[in-house]
């Protein structure tokens, strides 16, 4: 996934993530925020990888201020297993925004 492919084309990118319109949205905002470093999961995160989340943050917050979504609120999301629903053994983090979103729990 840290590499483009003919389904995403990045919207940002920096020397630490990029960010890509999910091609399955399910909401009219849905960005994937990837680091450009493979990280198969939170389980491979350590303190050399502290500045790369952080940066997903950062970025996630400039994303939704480019959307439009800042205001009405948006949802982050990272899944982190095959009961989270996980699909895809890069780390992502989901932007999810402009509309009402169901409750989480």
């Amino acid at each position: 996934m840290a590499r483009d492919s003919a389904h995403e084309s990045p919207i940002y990118r920096d020397d630490q993530v990029f960010v890509v319109k999910d091609i399955n949205p399910k909401a009219p905002v849905h960005l994937l925020i990837i680091p450009n470093m493979h990280l198969a999961s939170l389980a491979y995160i350590g303190p050399g990888q502290v500045p790369i989340m952080g940066q997903m943050f950062v970025v996630a917050e400039e994303m939704a201020r480019r959307e439009g979504v800042t205001l009405s609120g948006y949802r982050l999301a990272l899944n982190q297993g095959q009961d989270s629903g996980q699909e895809v053994e890069h780390l992502h983090m989901h932007l999810l925004g402009g509309q009402t979103l169901g409750a989480m729990g």
